[in-house]
């Protein structure tokens, strides 16, 4: 299943998505991953078990290589349950057309690996392509 975790800056999407991500690793019996655009100070504020991955440390850059590694990860581990995926514009761009076709790669990705994925776009509900918006976090 995907989550978006909607909000402009500023809002706490990256509070919330910590929130989720420690209660995800309480409560797994697999391993989870936590994405961030870069090495920011995250790292203090998420569990230990969890495996915190800077996407700039592999070059990830756009939608295409930001989906390879996502599936990368997921072929690499079967014992993922869940992703979280913070800064996701920062990541793969603002294009929303390309967001839209990224979140339903994901979504599909998802349902096949079993993996849990929720990610924070910052963008109001109301700017998002109408194919994505359903799986915004109220």
């Amino acid at each position: 299943m995907v989550n978006l975790i909607l909000g402009n800056k500023g809002s706490g999407k990256t509070k919330l998505l910590i929130d989720k991500c420690n209660t995800a690793t309480a409560n797994s019996k697999g391993n989870v991953v936590f994405i961030e655009k870069n090495n920011s100070q995250l790292y203090y504020n998420i569990g230990h078990k969890t495996r915190l991955v800077a996407a700039d440390d592999y070059g990830v850059q756009g939608y295409d290589a930001f989906y390879g590694f996502i599936s990368g990860m997921c072929a690499g581990d079967y014992d993922i349950t869940d992703i979280f995926i913070d800064s996701t514009l920062k990541i793969g761009g603002r294009d929303m057309d390309e967001l839209a076709a990224f979140i339903e790669r994901l979504n599909i990705l998802s349902e096949k690996s079993e993996v849990n994925l929720v990610l924070t776009v910052s963008a109001d509900k109301d700017d998002l392509p109408a194919e994505i918006s359903k799986y915004a976090i109220e």
